[in-house]
């Protein structure tokens, strides 16, 4: 009988001593200012860290169409269109270089195989879309500022100037 009253109280306290964390964290959940109080996310940008990972930047005036990235990629999402180039040029054009952000997991290693540095992370972290169709980025055809960091990537206001 001692042994079923001291289960009892164990088996009690136990229970006691969950709730009280679960009741604490649902007070705190209710306490906590949300995230627009803190950044004013739309019209303000949400400060990064120096080494973040966001989404890629692509120089398409230095890419030799080498293909070293799209092989380093290791859920492959990069896909390379390249054509030779015309006799008095030598090596590749490149036409095309999508990156499928629905595959990608951001792990950067494209950038270090790169060998004259066209391909880096940038520090854009919001691609909103309607579609998955929207998070596959042709870099190739959108202008160059967008391109290379100096001007947003969303698809939504680059789609007016693809053509």
């Amino acid at each position: 009988m001692k042994s079923w009253f001291r289960n009892v109280t164990l088996a009690t306290s136990t229970i006691a001593r969950g709730m009280y964390v679960t009741l604490q964290y649902f007070v705190q959940s209710y306490r906590r200012k949300p995230f627009t109080q803190y950044f004013e996310y739309p019209e303000k940008p949400v400060p990064i860290r120096p080494r973040y990972r966001g989404f890629h930047r692509f120089d398409l005036t230095t890419c030799i169409g080498c293909d070293k990235c799209a092989r380093a990629c290791p859920v492959d999402c990069i896909y390379i269109d390249k054509e030779k180039a015309t006799p008095p040029a030598k090596g590749f054009v490149v036409t095309g270089f999508k990156i499928d952000y629905t595959k990608c997991m951001f792990c950067a290693l494209c950038v270090d195989p790169c060998p004259v540095d066209c391909i880096f992370m940038g520090s854009n972290f919001d691609l909103s879309t309607f579609g998955r169709d929207g998070c596959v980025v042709d870099y190739a055809k959108l202008p160059l500022e967008v391109a290379s960091g100096q001007a947003t990537l969303s698809p939504t206001a680059n789609a007016s100037r693809r053509g």
